[in-house]
């Protein structure tokens, strides 16, 4: 990794620290403020589902801490035990969220079918590309630039995956305030805190997308700097 890259690297690392610590302070902050609807992030998420027109997709607790996800293979959307099991304002938007992205399964949504069909390229390119990368690197600093282009190629691919979870992650969150506002499963003091929560969420998946865009500006650079050495 080149200097340029690892001065950038670092100062998205730190953007990124600030806004997943600013996202963990919400969610801890919405978490003691109860829910008046008396209900926990599974009803909640069962509740959309049922509205939705959707039976075939279940509610289960993983383990971790804010691990919440919609997985389309199993349609199981997957809650964090503080989520599954809690009455408050932060787990209602969360399993809302999710279950927003149960929703988009069901209608087909384009970017989601899209980021779906990626990921088994993404997974494949996730496991070589840091040592093409390397060797790419090494390579073009001696007048050969290929392998550095096939590293960038696999790079290109990361970042379009990331980018297209922008879209994806946006929609479940317009999806799900929609619902908690017009259902009042969110009173009116509830719902902007629930807001709150689901933009500081949004805002990781706008970092990493920030990041990986420079990061594949500035291999493009290293690539362009070795070709013009031949």
């Amino acid at each position: 990794m080149t200097p340029s890259i690892m001065f950038v690297s670092l100062i998205f690392v730190g953007i990124s620290i600030l806004v997943s610590s600013i996202l963990k302070r919400r969610f801890a902050a919405y978490s003691k403020i109860p829910l008046a609807a008396r209900l926990s992030g599974k009803e909640v998420a069962e509740k959309m589902l049922r509205e939705n027109g959707i039976y075939d997709v279940q509610v289960v607790s993983v383990d971790g801490f804010l691990t919440d996800n919609y997985n389309p293979l199993t349609k199981t959307i997957n809650l964090s035990p503080e989520v599954f099991q809690n009455y408050s304002v932060a787990s209602a938007a969360i399993a809302a969220h999710e279950t927003g992205h149960a929703v988009q399964h069901a209608h087909a949504y384009a970017w989601l079918k899209l980021r779906s069909s990626l990921v088994p390229v993404v997974q494949f390119s996730s496991g070589l590309i840091n040592w093409v990368l390397l060797i790419g690197i090494f390579m073009a600093y001696s007048g050969n630039p290929t392998v550095l282009l096939v590293g960038i190629g696999l790079l290109a691919v990361t970042v379009l995956f990331t980018l297209i979870t922008l879209p994806v992650e946006f929609d479940a969150s317009r999806r799900a305030l929609a619902w908690l506002k017009t259902t009042n499963v969110t009173n009116a003091s509830e719902f902007p805190k629930a807001k709150n929560a689901l933009t500081w969420a949004a805002m990781t998946y706008v970092v990493a997308a920030m990041a990986a865009v420079v990061t594949l500006f500035q291999y493009i650079m290293i690539f362009l700097s070795g070709r013009n050495r031949n």
